[in-house]
């Protein structure tokens, strides 16, 4: 069942779907020591018939060891056209190359196939956040097999738990909060902006 908060993230994607800026939003995890860590991420579509949203990253990336320890993150949206603001929270959901899991094997090739060669390329470049490899021929990779995804690439699934949704547009500005009950069901509450 689709969450009530799609309907207006789906109406700003939409608006502002022109605006390449629309695709990033920030990912905000936390650090082994308990600190924050934010970075920009595209967005790539939810998962079908679930309200998960697709995110990739490098298997060597930072945070993934931030994920292992404390698999929850938020991430941020902003949209300039309508003013809008949408944070979700949940739990991250690592889909690497081990990951048992079938079906999400296959949404995971599925994600890869449709990168495009540069993109996938990233993923054969050196140890992401290591000292920086001088030689031009570390990045001039030929782009991998689009059929099987490498080792180094990760789908993640954010599930959404708690959903923040402001509008700062109006007098009063509007703010609602959605929250998702033990049982699966979204509570909706308009609160203080």
């Amino acid at each position: 069942m689709l969450a009530p908060w799609r309907s207006p993230l789906a109406r700003a994607l939409h608006r502002h779907r022109r605006q390449p800026q629309a695709r990033y939003l920030q990912l905000a995890t936390v650090t082994p020591e308990g600190y924050p860590a934010n970075r920009t991420v595209v967005f790539r579509g939810f998962r079908d018939e679930t309200n998960q949203l697709r995110i990739v990253t490098d298997a060597r990336s930072g945070k993934i060891a931030q994920l292992l320890q404390q698999p929850w993150g938020e991430i941020c949206w902003y949209f300039s056209e309508s003013r809008e603001q949408f944070r979700l929270f949940g739990s991250l959901v690592l889909v690497a190359q081990d990951s048992p899991d079938p079906a999400l094997q296959q949404e995971r090739q599925q994600i890869w196939q449709r990168l495009s060669d540069t993109a996938r390329s990233q993923f054969a470049w050196p140890h992401p956040g290591a000292a920086r490899d001088h030689r031009p021929e570390s990045f001039a990779v030929a782009p991998p097999e689009p059929t099987a995804p490498l080792a180094e690439f990760c789908l993640l699934l954010l599930e959404p738990q708690r959903v923040d949704w402001l509008e700062l547009c109006g007098e009063p500005q509007n703010r609602w909060r959605y929250v998702r009950d033990a049982t699966g069901y979204w509570q909706q509450a308009a609160v203080n902006p």
